[in-house]
C-alpha cells in the first residue's frame, strides 16, 4: 500500500479537476479528505517503519536493483509525518482563505499534485524518480506562486520557475553521470557500485553539481535568490507549504538521501555544508531584520532557519544530527503557523506592512498569542522546542571545537529575536490604527489549524522524551548509518 501514498493524491487531483468546476465545495472537500488519509497513512507507515527498520514495496514485484522499489525508513517516515501533517492543517486553513479567489479547484488540484509529488520524492527508492516527483511537486509549486495572477506574482513564479529548472537541470546531470559510472538507478544498488570505487573527478562533479541543485531547492546561500519573492508573493497556505515543507523535502531531505545513504558523507562535504549552513544563517537573518513586509520577513527567516538546519547536519555528530532533525521539525511547526498568521492578518486588515499596522491584539487576539508563540518557539526562548534544537546545535558545534561558528549561531539567534520582537510589537503592540477598529478575527476554519499548531508549537519539547523519542531516533538512525542503506533495502 506504500504506493497510495502518491496515487491516492494523483487521483484526488484528477477527479478535482474534472468535477470540481460544477461542485464548487467538492474540490476542497476532497482535498480535505485525501490530505486527512495520507496523514494517518503516514503516521502507520512511520510507526512500521521504526518497527521493522524499512518498508520496501517493488512495484511489479521486481526487487531491487532490476525493478523500481518505494522505501520507507526511519529517516523518510519521520518526512511523511511532517509533510503531511502540514498539509492537511494548510487544507484546513485554505477552506475559507482561498474563497477570494476565483478557481479554487485549480487550487485544490496543483495542491494534490504537489503532495504527491513530496511524498513520491520521499519514498522513492532510485534517482530517476526521485527527479520525477521532484519534478511533479515543483511545476505545480510554480504554479502556487502565481495563482493570485498580479503582476509581482507572475514575475516571483517566472523567477522561482527560472532558478528552479536550473537547479532540475544540475540534478539530472548528476543523476545522469552517476548512472554512466555506476550503471544503475537504484539508490542502494548505487552505493554498493560506488563504495567499491575510489573518489575521482567524475564523483567531485557530480558532488558539485548535487550541492547546487539541491542547495537552490533548499534556499541555501548563494542560491537563495528566488525565495523570497516566491514566498512573499503566494497565498498564504502556499506560502506556509513552501516554508515549512517543500524546501525541506526538495532540498534537505534530497540532499541528505544522496549524500549521506548514496554517495556517502565525507568531511570535506561535512565542512561546505557547515560552511554553506553559517552563512545562510547569518545572511537569511540580517536580510530578514531590514524587512517591512512582513512576508518578505519570514521568508528570510526561513533561509536563517534553514541555515540552522544545514548548519547542524554538517558538523556530523550524533548531537548535531539530533539537534538539525529536531530544528527541522520545529521550523516545520512555527514557520507555516506564522505564515497562517501573516495571512489571517492580510484576511482581516487587507494589510501586511509593519508601517501599516499597529495595536491588532486589541482586534485580533488570537492572532496575536499564535504569532507570540511561534515566534518565541523560532527566537530560541525556552522552554519551547526552538530552545532545544538550537541549544543543541550550540552544543555540538563547541563540542565538535567550532567555537567560532557557535557563537555565531548563538548570535544569530538574538539577531532572530530582534527582528521577531519588531514584528510584535509594531504589528500587536500600542494604539489601534483608527481605520482597523471594525476588523474581526478569521474564521473558525482558520484559527483551528493555526490552533493546533500553537499546541504543537508548545509541546513539541516531549519529542525528546523516551515514550516520543523513537519518532527522532529512527531519522537519526537512517543517516548514521550511512552506505549501509544498502544492507538494509537489498537484504
Amino acid at each position: 500500500m506504500l504506493y497510495y501514498l502518491v496515487l491516492i493524491p494523483l487521483c484526488a487531483a484528477f477527479l478535482t479537476a474534472v468535477f470540481a468546476k460544477w461542485r464548487k465545495p467538492f474540490g476542497c472537500l476532497l482535498a480535505i479528505l485525501t490530505a486527512l488519509i495520507l496523514f494517518f497513512s503516514s503516521l502507520g507507515f512511520c510507526h512500521a517503519a521504526i518497527l521493522h527498520k524499512a518498508i520496501i514495496y517493488r512495484v511489479g514485484g521486481w526487487a531491487p536493483p532490476l525493478g523500481i522499489c518505494l522505501v520507507v525508513d526511519g529517516l523518510s517516515g519521520f518526512m511523511l509525518v511532517i509533510v503531511n501533517t502540514v498539509s492537511l492543517l494548510v487544507m484546513l486553513y485554505a477552506f475559507r482563505y482561498m474563497q477570494r479567489f476565483t478557481d479554487k479547484w485549480k487550487f485544490y488540484a496543483l495542491f494534490m499534485l504537489m503532495l504527491a509529488g513530496m511524498n513520491g520524492v520521499i519514498i522513492s527508492g532510485d534517482m530517476f524518480n526521485l527527479y520525477v516527483f521532484m519534478e511533479l511537486a515543483s511545476l505545480s509549486a510554480y504554479c502556487l506562486v502565481a495563482f493570485g495572477t498580479k503582476a509581482e506574482d507572475l514575475e516571483a513564479a517566472f523567477k522561482y520557475a527560472i532558478m528552479g529548472s536550473l537547479a532540475s537541470l544540475f540534478i539530472l546531470l548528476g543523476i545522469a553521470l552517476l548512472y554512466s559510472h555506476a550503471s544503475t538507478l537504484n539508490m542502494a544498488d548505487m552505493a554498493v557500485a560506488l563504495s567499491g570505487r575510489p573518489s575521482g573527478v567524475l564523483l567531485v562533479f557530480v558532488t558539485v553539481l548535487f550541492l547546487a541543485g539541491f542547495g537552490m531547492k533548499a534556499a541555501l546561500v548563494p542560491f537563495h535568490a528566488w525565495l523570497a519573492d516566491a514566498h512573499s508573493s503566494a497565498p498564504a497556505p502556499v506560502s506556509a507549504t513552501l516554508s515549512g515543507v517543500f524546501i525541506k523535502t526538495l532540498g534537505i531531505y534530497a540532499l541528505l538521501r544522496v549524500f549521506f545513504n548514496v554517495i556517502g558523507i565525507s568531511s570535506q562535504i561535512l565542512s561546505i555544508l557547515a560552511l554553506l549552513g553559517i552563512i545562510s544563517m547569518a545572511l537569511g537573518a540580517f536580510l530578514a531584520i531590514a524587512q517591512d513586509d512582513i512576508k518578505r520577513m519570514f521568508a528570510y527567516s526561513s533561509i536563517s532557519q534553514v541555515g540552522y538546519i544545514v548548519f547542524a547536519l554538517g558538523i556530523g555528530t550524533p548531537l548535531a544530527i539530533l539537534g538539525g532533525l529536531f530544528h527541522l521539525f520545529n521550523h516545520a511547526v512555527f514557520k507555516p503557523l506564522l505564515f497562517m498568521d501573516a495571512g489571517a492578518i492580510e484576511y482581516s486588515t487587507g494589510r501586511r506592512s509593519l508601517s501599516g499596522l499597529g495595536g491588532l491584539n486589541t482586534r485580533l487576539p488570537f492572532t496575536g498569542s499564535t504569532s507570540l508563540i511561534a515566534s518565541l518557539g523560532i527566537s530560541g526562548i525556552p522552554p519551547l522546542g526552538g530552545f532545544w534544537s538550537k541549544l543543541f546545535i550550540i552544543m555540538a558545534a563547541a563540542q565538535a571545537g567550532y567555537f567560532g561558528m557557535a557563537a555565531i549561531a548563538a548570535l544569530i539567534s538574538i539577531v532572530t529575536l530582534a527582528y521577531y520582537f519588531k514584528f510584535q510589537t509594531i504589528v500587536f503592540s500600542g494604539a489601534p490604527d483608527t481605520s482597523l477598529r471594525e476588523i474581526k478575527e478569521v474564521p473558525l476554519t482558520m484559527k483551528a489549524p493555526m490552533l493546533v499548531l500553537g499546541l504543537i508549537c508548545i509541546l513539541s519539547g516531549l519529542l525528546l522524551l523516551p515514550a516520543f523519542k523513537p519518532f527522532l531516533q529512527a531519522a537519526i538512525d537512517s543517516l548514521r548509518s550511512g552506505i549501509a542503506y544498502k544492507d538494509t533495502i537489498l537484504r
